[in-house]
């Protein structure tokens, strides 16, 4: 009797999916854009009029070789770290670790403006008034924090169908509003003189922090170098045909009440739909606040816990850093941080357009620091070298118009190198 032996192939395995160049746009552009949005065109309004239109187009023309700069170092070098691998690469550890704890630092006090944000929408629908807002805010933190507890985290799909939302009500309120500007509305251009466009420069960072996103996403494309320039220059154009509309229309349409409303979407839409615009507005701004406020914590619960494995901080941040576990440490942490900006925020300490600079402090030091990575590692005397130069002395610029929250990146700067020399000296030990 012979006995036959058949050999069943193994099924075929699935390839990798890999980030294609609409992909990757929603993901950048989404990064870029968010939350802040709807409330900066009055906080930059009210720092220098009509003026601020050209704060905005200051950083949207900075923003194009800090876009640039990354994807070519991402092209380079493509690795999940970002920023911080890039400044590794050019400054070492201990320069890299800085960065983490920026990047860090940041978090509650972003968390908590996305968070507020979305509370003046619901509560300018619903008549609360300030304490409305701030009670609105600790919801949806609190909601975020358990959702990242329970290691509940919203897909791919959603965050994609929250930022088509987001690019959608932005682009319909800058139409509907559009017919409403007047040119009498821009005068005089500039009320508050020349540095207020600087001011204004420096809270609308916060807008502009998310450039560094394609670095992060180098690895997940099938061809970095091909596939992140189309990225970038598809990312560049939809932001800066939504940002500058937005920034047109608010002043040209609203004229000086831009500067005193918490809610100038709600304003620009209600030029056409009337009362429905406001809970309409509270609505979108709610599922956005709470998109962002989620996905800001799922990442830097994770990256706290890499700084704790990398011994950048106290090692106990590192558990349940892996794939899978729930980094609740780091959690902890971040929790802590939260409930002290908002009790300043509660106290009066604080107010949005406070929080906001705060955030832009510490996020335009990382794009700086990015700067000068790609300044050290992209090559010299190159177009792309002279424009990264020139975005870096305009940051810096951007900067000094910070004044004293210049400290809270100080600060995180020493704590992150004290600690860093800390613990090579108790290892040495």
């Amino acid at each position: 009797m012979t006995v036959r032996t058949t050999h069943v192939p193994a099924p075929p395995r699935p390839p990798v999916r890999r980030l294609g160049v609409a992909g990757g746009t929603a993901l950048c552009a989404g990064a870029v854009l968010g939350p802040g949005v709807l409330a900066l065109p009055a906080l930059a309004a009210d720092a220098a009029g009509p003026a601020s239109v050209l704060a905005w187009v200051v950083l949207l023309v900075t923003s194009v070789p800090v876009a640039v700069s990354f994807a070519a170092l991402g092209a380079r070098f493509p690795d999940g770290g970002g920023v911080a691998t890039f400044v590794h690469r050019a400054a070492g550890p201990r320069a890299a670790a800085v960065v983490g704890w920026w990047f860090y630092g940041a978090v509650p006090l972003g968390v908590v403006s996305a968070a507020l944000i979305g509370g003046q929408y619901v509560a300018g629908a619903m008549g609360w008034g300030d304490a409305g807002a701030t009670a609105v805010g600790a919801l949806v933190v609190a909601a975020s924090f358990a959702a990242n507890c329970g290691g509940l985290h919203l897909s791919g799909r959603v965050q994609l169908l929250l930022v088509g939302l987001l690019v959608a009500v932005l682009l319909g309120a800058t139409l509907a509003a559009a017919p409403e500007v007047r040119a009498a509305h821009f005068t005089p251009f500039m009320p508050h003189g020349w540095g207020s466009v600087g001011s204004a420069a420096a809270v609308l960072f916060f807008a502009f922090a998310g450039w560094e996103a394609a670095s992060h996403l180098s690895g997940e494309f099938a061809d970095p170098a091909r596939d992140l320039p189309r990225v970038t220059a598809c990312t560049l154009a939809v932001v800066s045909v939504l940002y500058l509309g937005l920034a047109v229309t608010t002043i040209g349409a609203l004229g000086p009440a831009a500067a005193g409303t918490d809610t100038p979407l709600t304003e620009l839409l209600a030029r056409s739909t009337g009362t429905v615009a406001r809970p309409v507005a509270a609505a979108v701004a709610l599922f956005l606040t709470f998109g962002t406020v989620n996905t800001y914590l799922a990442g830097a619960s994770r990256l706290g816990a890499a700084l704790g494995r990398d011994g950048a901080a106290p090692r106990r941040l590192a558990a349940g850093g892996g794939p899978g576990q729930v980094p609740r440490y780091s959690l902890a942490v971040l929790a802590v941080a939260c409930a002290a900006v908002g009790t300043a925020v509660t106290l009066g300490a604080a107010d949005l357009d406070r929080l906001m600079r705060a955030t832009s402090a510490c996020l335009a030091s990382v794009t700086l620091a990015g700067l000068l990575s790609a300044l050290a590692l992209l090559p010299r005397r190159t177009l792309l070298w002279w424009s990264a130069a020139a975005s870096a002395l305009l940051t810096t610029a951007v900067l000094a118009f910070a004044g004293t929250l210049l400290l809270i990146p100080a600060a995180l700067a020493v704590a992150a190198r004290g600690f860093v020399a800390y613990a090579g000296r108790r290892r040495a030990g």
